[in-house]
């Protein structure tokens, strides 16, 4: 963290009573953010209170209905990206904008590629690229092909476009998302460049720990409003958990230790697509974390368990019976639940309601006649998932796409809990989730592990792992370590295996089973 300035200069963008409202919705009020050239200023708040609708207002993508955007002190009005590319605003997003079979240098010239005589002049645009990237310490080959860097590599590379197109202010969403604690420090180190080099920086997380480790001011937004804006120095997690949510800051941690139940998840040497010869074992009222950089197979690894990826080899028992050939639904018919990673590909039918949403994949709530659904039962259990999880609704009857995503959350949560699984598989249960949601799921899933549940939970956020897990495996192309108690783990240890640079554990509870 460097201290705040004493003597600030003016701001290079800012963006002044913003208000935005969208049928039904008011998604900004008189929002005021002002970022100075070298700073990093972070942008926090739920899911829900309007960051995004202001980023995208930032970055062109979205016109206010009020307020006003000023440069350098002078009104501007962005009506696309390419306009607030071309004023020096550029965004790095969460999820990659690559052609994974191009270049380095390719996909950052796209575009914006400088021609010679009407052909493309690859040693200027090299030649430009490589200037960028030492102005900025971006260490990455130019003529690299990405499908062969590494996630931290790439992100690199996103930096790179920006600023090769000219950008004095860069927005960056959620930029830790998918990285390991070393890429994050890296990250950060890219971030301090920046500010060293008088460029504004406009930092979205979650992760208020990092927001406090990086930034040198914050804005706090809450409800479509900006609720405070202060010098980090002057910040500490209790009061941004406050203005945040109105509560304190939730914490993963208070684990006990689980376990020493009845096995009812095996796999012996499972292989599919991407997982080769997985080995684990998760028993009653334990939770089992996988660890691994994103890539690795931890998304065929629950997919194959699922029942929704071909098994090529090896065996899957759930709760004492052989599942490894049965479908889905002869899978969730022995206790198997799932919390898929991707809530809106995987879970939720956004333009169906709530209880509509709730029915899927939940035996409890097909209240059937001999030929219809009945709906009053269905609503009435709706209802109580909607009360019990504080998920914020006006009605059972709205669309799953109306609600903010950590709502959207807790209702695919609620429902797969809601079934009384016996095992479950949490793929990055709390992804994309504000502090609020993120603490009623924390509290959820280690209920329902003290009550005796097995819960097989796959995250990018470590020490959400460390918080809730008893034992951690890391998959590493395709294949899973043995299991460390967490005892033994801390994020750094649990990072350099991940990457693979920390010999293979011991399972020693393996050995004594």
């Amino acid at each position: 963290m460097s201290p705040h300035a004493v003597h600030e200069p003016p701001p290079l963008v800012e963006l002044r009573g913003i208000g935005k409202r969208y049928p039904g919705v008011v998604a900004n009020r008189d929002v005021n953010l002002a970022v100075h050239p070298g700073q990093i200023h972070a942008v926090v708040g739920e899911n829900g209170a309007g960051k995004s609708t202001l980023m995208r207002i930032l970055y062109g993508e979205e016109q206010p209905d009020e307020g006003e955007l000023l440069l350098d002190g002078e009104t501007v009005r962005l009506r696309s990206p390419a306009d607030a590319i071309a004023a020096g605003i550029g965004m790095v997003h969460q999820h990659f904008m690559l052609a994974e079979n191009l270049t380095v240098l390719e996909n950052v010239i796209l575009g914006a590629e400088n021609t010679r005589w009407g052909l493309l002049d690859r040693r200027s645009g090299r030649r430009a690229v490589r200037e960028v990237s030492e102005r900025y310490g971006l260490d990455v080959d130019p003529d690299a092909t990405v499908e062969h860097l590494g996630v931290g590599q790439r992100q690199r590379v996103e930096i790179l476009k920006v600023l090769y197109r000219g950008a004095r202010v860069l927005i960056f969403d959620e930029p830790t998302a998918v990285l390991v604690p070393g890429e994050v420090r890296a990250l950060f180190g890219s971030l301090a460049g920046l500010r060293a080099q008088g460029l504004a920086v406009v930092f979205i997380s979650h992760k208020l720990d990092e927001v406090l480790a990086v930034s040198d001011h914050i804005t706090v937004i809450r409800a479509g409003a900006s609720v405070g804006s202060f010098a980090t120095a002057d910040a500490d997690p209790r009061r941004l958990s406050r203005l945040i949510v109105g509560g304190e800051l939730p914490a993963p941690a208070a684990r006990r230790r689980g376990g020493g139940g009845e096995v009812v998840l095996r796999l012996r040497g499972l292989r599919a697509e991407a997982v080769a010869d997985a080995t684990l074992e998760v028993a009653q009222g334990e939770i089992l974390g996988i660890a691994g950089v994103q890539g690795n197979g931890q998304t065929e690894l629950i997919e194959a368990i699922m029942g929704i990826r071909a098994v090529s080899g090896g065996s899957l028992h759930i709760a004492g019976r052989e599942a490894t050939h049965l479908g889905t639904r002869g899978r969730r018919r022995l206790g198997l639940a799932c919390i898929p990673e991707d809530r809106h590909r995987q879970a939720l039918a956004l333009p169906a309601t709530l209880w509509e949403n709730a029915m899927l994949g939940s035996e409890d709530l097909r209240r059937r006649s001999r030929w219809r659904v009945d709906r009053k039962a269905a609503r009435d259990a709706t209802g109580r998932l909607v009360a019990g999880f504080g998920i914020r609704s006006p009605s059972v009857d709205v669309p799953a796409a109306a609600l903010s995503g950590g709502n959207q959350q807790k209702l695919v949560v609620g429902r797969e809990l809601g079934g009384r699984p016996k095992v479950l598989l949490a793929a990055h249960p709390t992804r994309g989730v504000d502090v609020g949601a993120q603490a009623v799921i924390w509290e959820r899933l280690r209920d329902a592990r003290d009550d005796g549940l097995a819960v097989l939970l796959v995250g990018a956020d470590l020490d959400e792992l460390l918080g809730l897990s008893d034992r951690v495996q890391v998959m590493l192309r395709g294949r899973l370590s043995p299991a460390v108690p967490v005892g033994e783990l801390t994020v750094e240890r649990l990072g350099r295996m991940m990457t693979g640079a920390e010999p293979e554990p011991v399972d020693s509870a393996a050995e004594n089973r």
